[in-house]
């Protein structure tokens, strides 16, 4: 029997695959030239963009009180298997895996096999560790993507770091945690005064996507599943639309 979350996951596949289809027949069949609109120039750029995963590790997931545990190791999987979709590096670390923190997560190497992992010497900011640091300029790109726990700190301290030396910043907050809401919310306002850009997993996944005329629409939309489950509904209401509409 096929489970109800693989029949929707299936139908965001096939939701996506016609809605593809349909806009690169557009394309194709268009004669006029489409002059450059400057749109998304305000967005990254994923051709030059890095995720950097910091300290997800399974004993800090304990104290952390302003994101379900669920929801958060589900982000931070979107994540990986986004990066592994689209191409983009991803380098994870930690600083003391073998300690109360507790190991990484397996699930950010299980979809992004390509996912470099450099390990701390126990410093609790990863920009101060130099290997890291030249982990991250060796991709050439100045664009870094940020999620960790604790956010207040994991992501903070490296993320404040980044910035003040020339990165474009971003820091997914759903894909990340603290031990508390007002941490949560102390962070952000700090982020935002410090230079760095805010985000979610499911406005990531969105500004790195762009076009549903693209080949990885299908698998695109498997992760919109994972990142919004109530985008489901699209699928379920689109397919049954479609199937009353082959009938009449």
């Amino acid at each position: 029997m096929v489970s109800p979350r693989n029949l929707v996951l299936s139908l965001l596949v096939l939701v996506a695959v016609a809605f593809s289809d349909g806009l690169q027949a557009q394309a194709q069949d268009s004669k006029s030239s489409v002059l450059p609109t400057g749109g998304g120039a305000a967005l990254l750029d994923p051709g030059d963009t890095v995720f950097l995963m910091l300290d997800h590790q399974t004993g800090l997931f304990q104290t952390v009180k302003d994101i379900g545990i669920s929801d958060l190791r589900a982000n931070a999987a979107t994540m990986a298997r986004l990066a592994t979709l689209l191409d983009i590096p991803v380098i994870t670390t930690a600083s003391e895996p073998n300690g109360p923190n507790g190991p990484l997560m397996p699930e950010i190497h299980e979809f992004a096999p390509h996912a470099v992992y450099v390990p701390r010497k126990g410093e609790v900011n990863a920009w101060d560790n130099a290997d890291f640091v030249e982990a991250v300029r060796a991709t050439g790109r100045k664009t870094l993507v940020m999620a960790g726990v604790w956010t207040s700190v994991c992501v903070m301290f490296p993320a404040l770091d980044a910035k003040l030396a020339g990165y474009n910043v971003y820091a997914v907050i759903d894909a990340s945690g603290d031990p508390s809401e007002m941490a949560s919310r102390t962070s952000l306002a700090r982020f935002v005064q410090g230079g760095v850009i805010p985000t979610t997993t499911n406005a990531l996944l969105s500004e790195t996507h762009r076009t549903w005329a693209r080949p990885e629409a299908a698998d695109l939309a498997v992760l919109y599943g994972l990142a919004a489950p109530n985008y489901a509904a699209v699928a379920e209401s689109y397919a049954k639309a479609q199937q009353v509409a082959t009938e009449n």
